[in-house]
Order: structure tokens, then sequence, then C-alpha cells
């Protein structure tokens, strides 16, 4: 057995169960084995993250595969004008965002492998069921349920992450989840184009195969999330006894991380609802998934128009490399800002990458020009949404305000999703201006507020390095110090 391994005791947690001193944490960790920490890093990731990303991929592709099944006959089934369309399309998102920040408080008294499990499995019974509906307001009450049970599974995995990575590592896994959005989109198409030959199979649309094909996956998924999902390190079925308690005292060694912060308080809540920086994440978050649910809905549609002539097969396969190419840049990004611990500069640099994109969108060039701004929105897409929602948990080190925090700022920016819904009616096509100057303008606002953000924190990281606000802490102990979290002097922003 290695020192390491005689130091480390097996009942170390921070989650749930027994609960370590701060003097234990610290004596715990003395002398760690990098290459032991390492090791474990990799063995969360071999059994965490394949299950977090095919959770997220199938949330996602039930989510926006309506935007595949308008290409096969959904309208006109249903009977459905496109104002009707776009309202089937946003109405999801208002018991979405209504369920994000209740499901996250919920979360841990619940337990995430059995919540998680439930609204998976909800979500999976639901979508599939969309694919039987004979009305407009079948589909209506299919899209609201499908957004109540669903609202809850991203605020949540944000979350679950944080209970065994550290800030920073937090970026590339979450990253992980973006990569699983992009995914999706990709496989969406590849599906859609080959579900879509089964028109007419036992006298069903397209549009209706699509749908329940794509979601009996995500109702068994749920059932096995049930045993494979662990709740915490301490339950982490694949990992020793020592692994374990190197998985939880990690965790405490970050400024601010005590055990008593690992706890739920409402005073912590209440903290969340006060802090400015926190709205001002939420209201960007807001610029930015205008541009996700946007773009990932209504590629189809504005490939399409792009290239009127196009078959609904190859406008599929045309929004697959788009999508790739955003995948790919968005986890080379976020290994980046997880080793240099920068999340503001990579958000807006990305950002403005973006805003070129649909700039040439707008513009009165040719088919091949619109075409390229597809792929330029694609790579500032998943880094302007993703990276904030590692940047604010991060720089909220108290566990009850990090959930609230979290849901908060998905519960705002996921309401772009009903305006993004009325970007693109069909009657502005091929060029869609309108969507494309909205969703412009909306990412110029977030990364506004995020250079603002940047900024400031820049700035009070300076201060705190001077000792220029120790004197708000004068007569406190070390461990009242670390209790402030965010607030305390010591506690150094990632920016």
């Amino acid at each position: 057995m290695s020192d390491t391994d005689k130091e480390l005791s097996p009942t170390a947690e921070i989650n749930t169960g027994k609960a370590m001193s701060e003097n234990e944490v610290e004596r715990q960790l003395e002398g760690v084995d990098p290459v032991a920490e390492r090791k474990l890093v990799r063995k969360l990731d071999l059994f965490l993250i394949p299950v977090v990303m095919l959770l997220y991929l199938l949330s996602f592709l039930d989510r926006v595969n309506i935007g595949n099944a308008k290409l096969y006959r959904l309208e006109k089934d249903l009977n459905l004008s496109p104002d009707m369309f776009q309202t089937a399309v946003s109405i999801l998102f208002v018991t979405y965002i209504l369920s994000e920040v209740p499901s996250n408080l919920v979360l841990k008294k619940l337990r995430p492998s059995r919540w998680i499990a439930f609204i998976t499995l909800a979500w999976g019974i639901i979508a599939t069921l969309t694919g039987i509906v004979q009305s407009y307001g079948g589909l209506i009450a299919c899209r609201l349920l499908l957004g109540a049970v669903e609202g809850g599974l991203f605020p949540g995995m944000a979350i679950y992450l944080t209970f065994f990575y550290t800030k920073r590592e937090l970026a590339l896994r979450i990253g992980y989840l973006f990569v699983s959005a992009a995914l999706a989109g990709a496989c969406g198409g590849l599906l859609a184009f080959a579900i879509g030959h089964l028109q007419g199979t036992a006298g069903m649309s397209g549009w209706r195969w699509i749908m329940i094909i794509e979601g009996l996956p995500t109702a068994v998924l749920g059932i096995a999330t049930f045993f494979i999902l662990p709740d915490s390190p301490s339950t982490a079925y694949f990992l020793n006894e020592k692994e374990r308690a190197l998985a939880a005292a990690r965790l405490t060694r970050q400024t601010g991380y005590t055990v008593t912060a690992a706890e739920f308080h409402w005073v912590d809540v209440h903290a969340a609802l006060k802090d400015w920086k926190v709205w001002a994440f939420s209201f960007a978050q807001f610029g930015s998934d205008t541009m996700l649910y946007g773009y990932s809905t209504f590629l189809p549609t504005i490939i399409r128009g792009i290239n009127p002539t196009a078959s609904a097969a190859m406008v599929q396969v045309l929004t697959i490399p788009c999508y790739a190419l955003g995948a790919v840049t968005y986890l080379v990004v976020a290994r980046f800002s997880d080793h240099q611990q920068k999340r503001g500069l990579y958000t807006i640099v990305f950002g403005l990458i973006s805003i070129m994109g649909y700039a040439m969108l707008i513009s009165d060039s040719n088919s091949r020009v619109h075409y390229a701004g597809c792929f330029l929105v694609a790579m500032g897409l998943y880094v302007c949404v993703g990276l904030p929602l590692a940047w604010l948990p991060t720089n909220s080190p108290r566990y009850g305000k990090r959930t609230t925090a979290t849901g908060l700022q998905l519960t705002i920016g996921n309401c772009s999703g009903i305006m993004s819904s009325f970007l693109y009616p069909a009657r502005e096509q091929p060029r869609y201006i309108k969507g494309h100057a909205v969703t412009m303008a909306m990412v110029a606002w977030a990364i506004t507020v995020y250079a603002v953000l940047w900024a400031y924190m820049a700035r009070a990281n300076a201060r705190r390095a001077r000792g220029d606000e120790d004197h708000r802490v004068q007569g406190m102990s070390d461990a009242e110090i670390a209790e402030l979290g965010d607030d305390s002097p010591r506690f150094v922003y990632t920016i």
C-alpha cells in the first residue's frame, strides 16, 4: 500500500454521509500523489461522462427533433399553420423553465440517481407518445409535459458534475454536455434521413416514426440510470475505498468548499438571489441561448432557404458538418480554458466569431457564403453558451448558492427558447434576415455583459491580492472566513 493510501481515510465524505472536519481534510490531502489523482479523474471520466453525455444527447434530440419532423409531413398530418408549428416549438419552454430551479433544489435530497432516472424515464415515455398524437391539442399537451420533466436534466447535470470534479476540471466536463448537443444535432439529421425512409410504413408518416424511434431509447436509459449513476463519491461503485476518500477530500481543498458549504442552506439560496453577478450571468445566458435554440431547431430550415432545391435528405446531411465543427471547437477551447483557468476571454472571442457568421448569413451574397456563415456560427455557438455554465458555478463554492445560481442561469437563459421559436417564420424565407439580425444582436448583448463581468472579477482579484478587503474579516477565524464562500477576501475568482 502506498503512503497516499495510508493517509486517506475511507470514511471521507463531502456530499452525503459522514462529514470530515476541516483539519482532517487537510491531513488527508497532505502528500497526495498527483499521479493517483490523475488516475482517479480518468476513472471518473470513464464511468460518469458516457452516461452524462448520453442523457443529454437524448434529451436534446427529443427536444429539437420537431425541427426534423417538420420535413416529414408533421404540419400536413396535424393541419398546422406556420404559426401553430412555431407555438408548438416554443410552448415546451414554458414548463421547461419553470421546472429548472425547483428540480435543482430537490436534486440532492431525492438523490441524483433516483431523480434523474425518474425524469429521464418520464420524458422518454412522453417523447415516444408524441408520435401517435392526432391533433394540434395533443401535440401541445405532449410538448408541455415534455418540458416539465425534461427541464431539470441539464441544470441537474451541471450541479451533479461538481460533486465529483474540481473547478479546474469543470469546463471540459460541461463541454462534453455540449458536445452531446452537437452530436444530437448531427445524429438527428442522420436519424431523420434514415427514419424518413419509413414514410408510409404501417400507414404512418415519417415524422411519427422519428418521434417513436428516437423516444424509446430514452425510456430504456431512464431505467438503466437508476442502477449506473452514483449519487456521490462515497456511493461510486467503481471506486475503491481509498479512491472514494480522495475523490471526496480533494473537492474540499478548493477555497470556500468547506464541509458545511457542501450542505444545503436557505441562506445560500437568498445570497444567490441577491447577487447581481448571478443575474448578470442569467440575462447574458438569455442572449447566447437565443442562438443555441434558433440554430439547433431551425438549421435545417435555414439550409433549405440557402438551397431551396435540396431534398429533405440532403438538407439533413448538410447540417452534420456544422455540428461536427461546433463540437470539436468546444472540446479544444474547453481544454485550454480549464488549463489556463480563463473563461471570459474565450467566451467573448468566440461570441464575436458567431456574430461574424450571422453577418455572412444576412449579407446579400451567394449560397456558398451563407453556408460558410453557418460554420462560423457553429464555431462560436457552444463556446459562448457552454463556458459560462462552467464559469458561474466555479465562482460559487457554497452548494446552496451554486445550485440556485445555476438553476436561475438556465431558467432565464432557456426563456429565449420561447422567443427564438418565432424568429424564423416561413413567410420570411429564404433569407430570414430578421431572425439572423435579432440573434446577432442577442449574442452581442451576451458578450458585452460577459466583458463587464470579466473586468469586475479581474479588478476584485487585484483588490484581494493587495489586501484591500482584508478589513472585512478582521477578528474572524480561518474557519469563519472560509464559510464566506466567494465573499471571502481569500477567494480568487476564475475569470
